[in-house]
């Protein structure tokens, strides 16, 4: 399937690793011109060598409150258009509720979800002069509450609720504002619980991975690429009639409606 996104421009936040990188891989592989962004410099240029197309490498933390419109500067004054914008970055602790201190709660909503909102809100001119969209990288704890990923689920949860929002707005404007769920991803923090599990279970990873996954009830972890496709395709015109959806890429971890 041809998705008609070469020569576009996208910025993928959270590009320098996991499922941000596949999707800076999946889109310069359909021929995108694509805006790594993330806080490490060495990582973003590792990914940056691997792509077949010439991207924008910028080192930023999108936690500052200007972050995000420098980020939309640089991405149009090297590439012309704002075609795609990739919320992926933000990453929250997990832990028991009562021990989470307050800084833990707003590293967590000043990345994933502000650090979202003021780069939507930079790139939305751009994006309504190139009929283009947004796709916002939430998760299934957004849906399912846990005890043990309060911050994460609450952070996800207020980041669908902006999708449907700005999809909201998007429908006068223009723009298509879509978010994908992932649920237990073969990333490199997963594999770092796989390995804690391992240790307080005195097993091997793979055991300790099978037993992981039995628990959330699939039958394997998915990978970062998975991820990536539904990406592309929520980028492309195929998806034209996609406007404000959420899609759990879980493998049936969600059974909730």
């Amino acid at each position: 399937m041809d998705l008609q996104l070469h020569g576009k421009v996208a910025i993928v936040t959270g590009a320098s690793r996991g499922i941000g990188k596949a999707i800076a891989q999946m889109l310069a592989g359909e021929g995108m011109h694509v805006v790594l962004a993330a806080r490490s410099a060495q990582a973003l240029e590792d990914v940056a060598a691997a792509l077949p197309t010439t991207p924008l490498v910028h080192v930023a933390d999108l936690r500052l409150p200007d972050a995000p419109a420098a980020l939309v500067e640089a991405a149009v004054s090297r590439f012309g258009q704002l075609d795609l914008v990739v919320n992926n970055a933000g990453a929250t602790r997990r832990g028991d509720f009562l021990a989470l201190p307050d800084d833990a709660w707003a590293d967590g909503f000043s990345l994933k979800l502000f650090g979202a909102m003021r780069l939507c809100r930079a790139a939305w001119p751009q994006l309504v002069a190139a009929g283009g969209s947004i796709v916002n990288i939430a998760g299934v704890g957004g849906r399912t509450g846990s005890a043990e990923f309060t911050i994460g689920g609450a952070v996800n949860a207020a980041l669908l609720n902006l999708t449907k929002a700005l999809a909201d707005r998007g429908v006068r404007d223009g723009v298509r504002v879509n978010a994908i769920n992932p649920g237990s991803i073969a990333t490199e923090r997963l594999q770092t619980r796989i390995r804690t599990l391992a240790g307080q279970r005195g097993v091997e990873p793979a055991a300790a991975s099978a037993e992981m996954a039995r628990a959330l009830k699939v039958a394997r972890f998915g990978d970062p690429a998975e991820i990536a496709s539904v990406v592309a395709f929520l980028a492309s015109p195929h998806a034209a009639y996609l406007q404000g959806a959420v899609i759990d890429v879980d493998g049936g971890q969600t059974r909730t409606l």
